[in-house]
């Protein structure tokens, strides 16, 4: 196993700190250590050579297709980073004052502007640091809302497609919730919403397009029997690169949405670090928003923190600042023709691919797809499943699609191709899919031990999950 510590020796490392020559300011032994830090004793250029190794080891959308249905991980321009790694950004404090962080309200106030054109919204806040932080905050702003109305609304309704994070948001905000089947066909079914819909009903929650990667062809029909109902309608924006520029969710009758900066607009996915999932609302919404909010009053870019009927805070100082700029920055350089480029070409990827596939895997919902689409394992020889060609597809270079979500489809293979990708990469992982298949059927041993090729064979993912080792012993 290559751990850093297993390559220390004393004496490897030559370095030594410098000896503090200034004025000594004694610590108190509360906030000391008995012990020295541990560090590993190696020098620079083994170090270097290590976790380079060790990166190597890592698939990443640098190298090829990350086809992860539902998490949209598409190639993100260097210039994005380029931009949000000047001095002029990162030497910014955030305690710094509004006269001293003109540039970077103005383009917290301009991104929040862009949104609200491309939402149709009319208020919009960046400071969620994630999607499911963006959801939880929507949901926040639903119970404010009834909360002043005063009416004691209790339930939501969500789908049974819904990510996973919905319910969760829900049951964290004190809300008791309800569960809605899908068609066969992916569609809310709407008798079975009309007899959940009632009195105790403060809104529903709706992924749109759905984690199915359809389109609910219901989606007006919801809207009003919810504002029939006094009740809000909350979407859910994860997979918003599908309608970009092409469809608005507040014209579809949605109050309040979230975004993930990451998935649509070209900023890091995932690795634990900083995110953005911004909310929008629509005009009677937008005073429970947290603060603060950038305003622009006089010319000036200012914190407007005086909002009586606010959520209140959600995240500290003005949120994560370097994401934004990186979202910016992706907008500013596409332009309103090259946003809708980006879903058009995303839908038009995605449909290729699953007219590439649809013959030779079972394709569950046989519609016209979005940005996604399902297939699964039926017709695959008995003890082979959507698990083992998953593995297998490693093997050839291309990092899995999503599996087993969502539920609604037995051992569904969620494949997002993304807009990023070229006609080529498509075919060449189309191939791949149809070899997986015939060596299901002529080799099958070699489909059931992958991944052969892997710097880890097959993983324990049950155990990974439950008892996950977080730090070296």
């Amino acid at each position: 196993m290559e751990i850093i510590f297993n390559k220390s020796k004393t004496g490897k490392n030559s370095y030594a700190v410098p000896q503090w020559k200034g004025k000594e300011y004694p610590l108190d032994s509360k906030y000391t250590g008995n012990s020295g830090a541990a560090l590993p004793d190696v020098g620079e250029p083994e170090l270097v050579r290590h976790y380079v190794n060790l990166s190597k080891k890592n698939f990443c959308v640098d190298e090829n297709m990350y086809p992860l249905g539902s998490c949209t991980m598409k190639y993100n321009p260097k210039i994005n980073e380029k931009l949000a790694s000047d001095p002029g950004f990162t030497a910014l404090h955030p305690l710094c004052g509004p006269e001293s962080s003109q540039g970077a309200l103005k383009i917290i106030f301009e991104l929040e502007e862009y949104l609200k054109k491309i939402t149709g919204m009319k208020g919009v806040t960046l400071l969620p640091a994630a999607g499911s932080h963006g959801e939880l905050t929507g949901v926040m702003i639903i119970k404010k809302h009834f909360e002043k109305t005063g009416e004691k609304r209790d339930t939501i309704i969500i789908p049974d497609s819904a990510h996973g994070t919905n319910p969760a948001s829900v049951a964290m905000c004190g809300f008791k919730l309800k569960e809605v089947k899908s068609t066969p066909e992916g569609d809310v079914d709407i008798k079975a919403l009309e007899g959940m819909i009632d009195k105790n009903t403060a809104g529903m929650m709706l992924t749109s397009p759905g984690t199915t990667g359809l389109f609910d062809r219901n989606i007006k029909k919801i809207a009003k029997m919810l504002h029939d109902n006094g009740s809000l309608f909350y979407g859910d924006g994860a997979n918003l690169n599908a309608t970009l520029g092409k469809a608005r969710f507040a014209d579809m009758g949605f109050d309040i949405m979230h975004m993930n900066l990451h998935k649509t607009f070209s900023t890091p996915h995932g690795g634990g670090g900083p995110g953005a999932g911004p909310v929008a609302v629509v005009e009677n919404l937008i005073k429970y928003l947290p603060v603060p909010r950038v305003i622009k009053k006089g010319g000036q870019y200012i914190f407007e923190k005086d909002m009586p009927d606010t959520i209140g805070r959600v995240h500290s100082f003005a949120g994560n600042f370097l994401i934004y700029l990186r979202a910016y920055v992706y907008i500013r350089l596409l332009g309103a023709a090259g946003l809708k480029d980006v879903s058009e070409t995303a839908v038009l990827n995605a449909n290729y691919l699953l007219s590439l596939l649809k013959d030779d895997y079972n394709w569950p919902i046989k519609r016209k797809c979005m940005h996604e689409f399902i297939i699964n394992d039926k017709g695959f020889p008995s003890g082979i499943t959507t698990d083992h060609i998953s593995k297998r597809i490693l093997d050839y270079g291309f990092h899995a699609p999503t599996v087993f979500f969502p539920l609604i489809v037995e051992h569904s293979i969620m494949i997002e191709p993304t807009e990023t990708e070229n006609r080529e990469t498509l075919e060449n992982f189309a191939d791949v899919m149809k070899k997986i298949k015939k060596e299901a059927f002529e080799t099958p041993e070699i489909v059931l031990n992958a991944p052969h090729k892997t710097p880890i064979r097959r993983a324990d993912v049950v155990q990974a999950a439950r008892t996950p080792v977080l730090k070296w012993e």
